[in-house]
């Protein structure tokens, strides 16, 4: 006896029960739990009768045969009801559950279980996915068109090959560092999206170390400009969105380098601890009251302009650290990282996280670097925080800053 042949068959009747039960849940008039389970154990028989008698035209003819009892099906249900449902969502599961039945037998079993569940949550989710596009903005949908350009159109089209002085400009490799910005922007949009415009103040930082630090830095400070009494609130914010900025680029450096993950994420993540237990001091000093305060509404965070900018930011900093490396030694790295990191962290870690991959840098000195990047943009945002804000602010953010930057310097300094 074949107990994988067996596992199969188990597989295909658990996703149409799945499928099945949601569909009935839904009231569905043309297929419940019964007949989806039937219809993925058919396309399980059409996958094995298919194999074993390597007959190709078994699994098509019971594909059209189920094709077509779902056309008689659609016909009577037009003739018999006065106001039919004339959606095709149940048709179509059906389809795909024969589909994912044959595909058991005769492709990956794993990646079929995959696309069988996925199905079952996304009938499941109808209602949340059209609650949540009927509240789509127009700048929403364009965040979601651009992405979907920058990351499905765009990137695979791009030469995978280097170019330029130092053999570093890889047009396919830039625009997938762009994609993954883009990506951790609109991500962090849409959960503030989804949480809505008034939130708690450390998701106030947490979203906006997601969407941009920066801009996060430049809303509080103008706010405590005309309003006093939040400066320490939004020094805590500001301060939180600092260090998810930090964790934001441990990601960066995640995707870009797995391989050097506990060789580089340790000394980032007691900085960030550091960071984190600032925060949680400030937290417990402030006003709660002022937790009703409002985030600022963000920007798109896809706009195809910032895209390209960041792309030609990053090759140049890619070029300036492949010149420095190569022309004036290490130590010039160190000038490059505190240049780059006052106006974009994200750049300067992307592009050290590249030369760590090809080994044309030491990942001892490029999470030091990385740091001290990070070490730049805190100080640039703190001098910001300053001039825009209120002079309360300033204090505050001279203080927590001021506390994380040192914490930063000794760990470039005295780890191992």
């Amino acid at each position: 006896m074949d107990y994988h042949d067996l596992t199969t068959l188990g597989i295909a009747f658990g996703l149409g029960l799945l499928v099945g039960l949601q569909r009935q849940k839904a009231h569905s008039e043309m297929a419940g739990v019964r007949t989806f389970t039937l219809i993925a154990v058919l396309g399980v028989l059409a996958g094995f009768l298919s194999r074993d008698y390597q007959n190709p035209f078994i699994l098509p003819v019971l594909g059209l045969a189920i094709t077509s009892l779902l056309v008689a099906a659609n016909l009577i249900k037009i003739k018999a009801f006065t106001d039919p449902d004339i959606g095709q969502t149940t048709e179509v599961a059906a389809l795909m559950m024969f589909a994912i039945g044959a595909y058991l037998v005769m492709g990956d079993r794993i990646l079929g279980v995959i696309i069988g569940t996925s199905m079952a949550v996304l009938l499941y989710v109808k209602e949340r996915l059209h609650g949540f596009i009927d509240k789509l903005q127009e700048k929403d949908l364009a965040a979601i068109m651009t992405f979907a350009g920058i990351s499905l159109v765009v990137l695979p089209i791009l030469p995978n090959k280097t170019y330029g002085p130092y053999e570093v400009l890889n047009p396919r490799n830039i625009w997938l560092m762009i994609t993954l910005i883009v990506g951790l922007s609109v991500l962090g949009y849409f959960i503030y999206k989804f949480v809505g415009k008034k939130v708690g103040i450390i998701s106030n930082g947490v979203l906006g170390g997601l969407i941009s630090s920066t801009a996060t830095t430049v809303s509080y400070a103008r706010k405590t400009a005309d309003t006093l009494s939040i400066s320490k609130m939004a020094a805590f914010v500001i301060t939180t969105a600092s260090a998810i900025a930090l964790a934001r680029v441990m990601v960066e450096v995640s995707v870009v380098v797995p391989e050097k993950i506990p060789e580089m994420l340790l000394p980032l993540i007691i900085e960030f601890v550091v960071m984190a237990l600032i925060c949680v001091g400030m937290f417990y000093s402030i006003n709660k009251d002022s937790s009703n305060d409002r985030m600022p509404e963000p920007d798109n965070p896809a706009q195809f302009k910032s895209a390209l900018i960041f792309g030609l930011l990053y090759g140049a900093i890619l070029l300036a650290v492949a010149f420095a490396k190569e022309e004036l030694g290490n130590e010039a790295l160190y000038l490059v990282a505190i240049i780059s990191g006052l106006t974009d962290v994200d750049a300067i870690t992307l592009s050290l996280s590249q030369l760590i991959k090809t080994e044309s840098l030491n990942a001892n000195t490029g999470w030091r670097l990385i740091l001290l990047a990070s070490m730049s943009n805190l100080a640039f945002k703190g001098v910001m925080a300053g001039v825009l804000g209120s002079k309360q602010l300033g204090r505050w953010i001279a203080i927590s800053f001021g506390i994380a930057i040192i914490a930063g310097i000794l760990l470039i300094w005295l780890w191992p």
